[in-house]
């Protein structure tokens, strides 16, 4: 009830994005959306697991992120699911982040995609790819942290 009084409801979701990344500054973007996309977003079909985010020409593009076609329009009004998207941030941030995909060598990376006073947001993520080693010890650090919960549930 609280979700739905503050206006923000969360559309999509990109856990996979926190297991194969290491998370260090998170951004909030709009997105610059045709009509049905929005009708589409707002019905909950969108897909963030491939998407990723690129700084060209000192403007914020969105990548591969899915965005099923409305049903009940026609196709002459619908919009390529695929397309890539201009992300609305200040010049600032984009400045920021220049320095920082390309010198540093970090991705960006959508984490979750929502709605905010009807508007709708997706927050990005400056991220560091983990080696292999990194996410097995965080599958293992996940797996002894239930195994406690467990039995202290027992006791």
């Amino acid at each position: 009830m609280s979700e739905k009084s503050d206006g923000f409801k969360i559309v999509s979701d990109n856990r996979q994005a926190r297991f194969l990344y290491e998370i260090l500054e998170t951004y909030e973007a709009g997105i610059e959306l045709k009509g049905t996309e929005v009708k589409s977003i707002r019905a909950g079909k969108v897909n963030l697991r491939d998407a990723y985010g690129l700084i060209r020409n000192g403007e914020a593009w969105l990548i591969n992120v899915h965005i099923s076609p409305h049903e009940s329009s026609g196709e002459y009004f619908n919009h390529d699911p695929r397309r890539t998207r201009k992300l609305l941030l200040h010049k600032q941030q984009i400045r920021k982040l220049i320095g920082k995909v390309e010198q540093e060598g970090l991705t960006l990376v959508p984490l979750k995609m929502y709605l905010k006073r009807g508007l709708v947001k997706i927050d990005l993520a400056l991220g560091k790819g983990k080696k292999l080693h990194d996410k097995r010890e965080d599958t293992k650090r996940r797996d002894d942290k239930r195994e406690i919960e467990r039995a202290m549930k027992r006791y």
